[in-house]
């Protein structure tokens, strides 16, 4: 007899529906699986076998032929063992197969029929409602990151035999509801908050800039002038993610199975901190089966590099595209996929490499030659892309000792929530647009027009600066985040002539 179940297969973070179709006919004792199987799906053969027999369902004792549709589409993981299991049942009519046809089962089954979670349930979730699947069936551990998809029926089991009562009596179950997600502001989880700094108004205030435009950021200075810390307050006073954009977030979570340690849904900004010997691969992601790397996994949140020179330079090259366009392409042979990385870069780095130039307190020991190639590690193209480039000095002992505490992440973070309300209401025409940071050219000339003073104020910044045309549209989107901090409709000559302060240092040796 055949049967047919519905599941389904990652192709990056989009899922493709995939057929499980099971045949049980006379012949020796076998299970035989095609349709271009990865090794974990091979491996469910046994897992299966086993499953069965221990949760107290007959194993046919036939050959059983399991093919996977579309063949050319690789399959990977050990999602496939729930549909296998409940195509071989339906197959030897020991369930029903009515509901067949209507639900998408995903899952990992254990030796004594236990059902365990899998990664990817989320996008499933998202591509079965665009098939018109009427639901999912799932381990329970999955259930309710399944359910984060509204108008779609959810049901999560803890054994096989769960789910054989549920395909011959679903009138007995009722699918998980989803009760949804806060969006108000909450402390950053690890406590770090901007009062505990002390001075660097100017680097606070970039901090500000950064958060309410989306701009990527570098401090440079010497040992102990509190680049780190800095760079660790950015997510307390960033606005917290809208339900869509946590809904992209998980989405990649998911893929790359760290929602064990997130929840169901990662409504927090994610902040991703690589160490400097971090490869190129693990950043922007990769492998035979391409997964999200780092870049990825900072989707809509901050990617921290701390001792930006030290990484290796190529490593820092694979930035360029992602930093610009939004998402990061990996080709492979059989497949190419593409990860949504829209990201705010934030780095840090001494300015040479005892660490100690143009440092007040301590000489700096280095020759201009080694200045020149420690700097050169940084290319003029990545330097361009980075909108924010802020000095950083040590304090002073009276600074240290006497200087009061700064202002707290709140008070800074609300103020950046209304520039960012400012500009969605600016911006309402154009709904991919969601922060200054991600304008275009062709929106550079709608938005950010300047006046005569502002404009020969940019020219002559320009010409002593040696601009790129890309750094020039840098300082204008900054511009139009001072001016939103501000509470300005138009740019105005202050708000340029603070913009060029941060482009300051890109030449730096």
């Amino acid at each position: 007899m055949l049967a047919r179940v519905w599941s389904a297969s990652l192709v990056g973070i989009d899922a493709v529906r995939v057929g499980v179709e099971v045949d049980v006919s006379g012949g020796l004792p076998a299970i035989v699986v095609v349709g271009l199987p990865g090794t974990e799906v091979q491996e469910s053969r046994e897992r299966v076998k086993a499953a069965l027999k221990n949760a107290g369902y007959a194993f046919p004792m036939r050959r059983i032929v399991v093919n996977l549709t579309p063949a050319d589409l690789r399959k990977e993981g050990p999602c496939f063992d729930l549909p296998i299991s409940v195509g071989i049942l339906a197959a030897s009519d020991q369930v029903s197969a009515d509901l067949l046809g209507d639900y998408l089962f995903l899952g990992e089954v254990s030796l004594d029929g236990g059902l365990r979670p899998v990664a990817g349930v989320l996008p499933v979730a998202a591509a079965a409602q665009q098939m018109g699947i009427r639901g999912l069936v799932v381990p329970a551990d999955n259930a309710r990151e399944a359910s984060l998809v509204r108008g779609l029926e959810v049901y999560g089991f803890q054994h096989l035999k769960e789910v054989a009562d549920f395909l011959n009596g679903p009138q007995k179950y009722e699918p998980v509801t989803f009760a949804g997600m806060a969006t108000e502001r909450r402390s950053p989880p690890t406590g770090a908050d901007l009062r505990d700094v002390k001075g660097q108004a100017h680097a606070r205030r970039a901090l500000e800039i950064a958060a309410a435009g989306g701009h990527n950021l570098i401090f440079v200075g010497p040992p102990g002038s509190g680049k780190t810390m800095l760079a660790r307050r950015l997510p307390s006073i960033l606005p917290p993610l809208s339900f869509e954009e946590a809904l992209e977030v998980t989405q990649i979570h998911s893929v790359a199975g760290l929602l064990k340690e997130r929840g169901a849904l990662v409504s927090d900004r994610p902040f991703r901190s690589p160490h400097h010997s971090a490869s190129g691969p693990s950043l922007v992601g990769g492998g035979s089966y391409p997964r999200p790397g780092e870049i990825s996994l900072a989707h809509r949140g901050i990617l921290f590099l701390d001792e930006l020179t030290e990484f290796k330079r190529d490593v820092l090259e694979f930035l360029r595209q992602p930093l610009e366009d939004g998402y990061v392409s990996i080709s492979r042979t059989r497949q190419s996929v593409a990860f949504p990385a829209q990201f705010t870069l934030v780095a840090s780095t001494n300015p040479c490499p005892c660490g100690y130039f143009g440092d007040s307190i301590q000489a700096c020991t280095c020759s201009p030659r080694q200045r020149e190639n420690y700097w050169a590690k940084l290319s003029g193209p990545l330097m361009d892309r980075i909108d924010l480039q802020v000095a950083v000095n040590r304090l002073k002992p009276e600074e240290i000792t006497r200087q009061p505490t700064g202002e707290e992440s709140q008070k800074v973070g609300d103020r950046v929530q209304v520039a960012r309300d400012r500009a969605r209401k600016r911006y309402q025409d154009e709904p991919q647009l969601r922060s200054n940071a991600e304008l275009q050219s062709r929106h550079l000339r709608r938005w950010c027009p300047l006046n005569d003073a502002a404009c020969t104020l940019l020219e002559g910044a320009i010409r002593k600066l040696g601009l790129s045309a890309r750094a020039t549209d840098r300082i204008l989107k900054v511009s139009r985040t001072i001016a939103d901090l501000a509470g300005e409709d138009h740019i105005q000559t202050p708000h340029v002539a603070e913009a060029v302060q941060y482009r300051t240092i890109d030449r730096m040796q």
